[in-house]
């Protein structure tokens, strides 16, 4: 119901992730021909070419060399020079960053942890290029400024494993009859990305999905870990969400808690993880929901959300950009018999 992407929305009131890099450049490197001045009378000849600057060109990093020594995949094989210089950055200092962010467990500081289901080792974080297709998501929330990957990272670290215990979220057992029916996350949009259908009226009772805000948010954790646990982070690390407001009961003050809570945590810890969320069957009346996200949303995931209106119809002609008829739901006109 929300991400951050992540910020993320939610429920008729939930909630809830791209940003621009810089190219490094390099200076051309002038070289003196050292030849002396033409006497006079005497036929000039051509300057010697001057030889290219070894120190310059070992300067200058290629692709095929900087980082030769670690493992790469699709994803690592798109970042930019200024995104190397970051990342190696970033890395060398998660020693540090596991310290501090596990000061009230001490055990967890030198040992590897789970970050949306890869294991992300602070001795040894070039082992695995997944690892660093996630570092990268941290450095380019926050324009790749390391300080502030760094603390948005950390405040993660301690989210995940010490306060809110994402692990344990994953494994508790939810009542089927309040949530059973509100996410699905079925098929693949035309970039392979999973998609995950959030559908707000299929339980009328508000007081039951919202009235334990806590409970609601770790069952919406849940989801949203399940559905980036469909990451490869090798070809693919973002994910599509859906919307349905047809039927959602009105807005509580549990509601609107739950929502500002859940755009919260999905803004701060699941950063660059969304491609496309589409808030749909909205009525005309209601699309100020729509509009109440953007002053609590990034300004970039903001402009990767879209609102559309009510019908099968006018719901599929939305999705068919993104989606293939074969992965909509036939209960949007498509194909994919995706049991709702």
């Amino acid at each position: 119901m929300s991400e951050s992407t992540t910020a993320e929305p939610a429920v008729p009131g939930a909630t809830p992730t791209p940003t621009t890099t810089a190219q490094e450049t390099t200076s051309d490197v002038k070289s003196d021909t050292g030849a002396p001045p033409p006497q006079p009378g005497a036929i000039p000849t051509p300057p010697t070419e001057p030889k290219p600057s070894t120190t310059a060109a070992a300067s200058a990093p290629t692709p095929t060399t900087k980082n030769e020594k670690e493992p790469q995949n699709d994803l690592t094989k798109k970042f930019t020079d200024a995104e190397w210089k970051a990342l190696k950055a970033f890395r060398s200092q998660l020693p540090e960053i596991f310290s501090e962010a596990y000061t009230d467990e001490p055990k967890l500081k030198n040992e590897p942890t789970k970050i949306w289901g890869i294991s992300v080792d602070p001795s040894n974080p070039t082992a695995d290029a997944r690892v660093s297709v996630i570092l990268m998501k941290f450095l380019r929330a926050r324009s790749l400024n390391v300080a502030e990957a760094r603390k948005m990272l950390t405040a993660t670290l301690t989210w995940r494993d010490v306060t809110f215990k994402v692990q344990d979220a994953l494994k508790e057992e939810f009542p089927e009859d309040v949530y059973g029916k509100m996410a699905h996350i079925v098929g693949k949009d035309k970039e392979g990305q999973p998609v995950v259908y959030n559908l707000y009226g299929v339980n009328q009772d508000a007081n039951a999905v919202f009235g334990d805000v806590e409970r609601f948010l770790r069952w919406r954790v849940g989801v949203q870990e399940r559905t980036v646990m469909q990451l490869d982070f090798e070809t693919v690390d973002q994910t599509v969400q859906i919307h349905d407001y047809a039927n959602a009961p009105s807005r509580t003050p549990e509601s609107k808690k739950a929502a500002t809570l859940a755009s919260s945590i999905f803004g701060d810890h699941y950063p660059e993880l969304l491609s496309k969320k589409l808030f749909v069957s909205v009525p005309t009346i209601m699309t100020w929901i729509f509009w109440a996200f953007k002053p609590i949303l990034p300004s970039a995931t903001f402009a990767k959300m879209s609102v559309v209106g009510p019908g099968t119809g006018t719901i599929k002609k939305a999705l068919l950009p993104i989606i293939d008829e074969e992965e909509i739901p036939t209960h949007y006109g498509g194909k994919l018999d995706a049991g709702f």
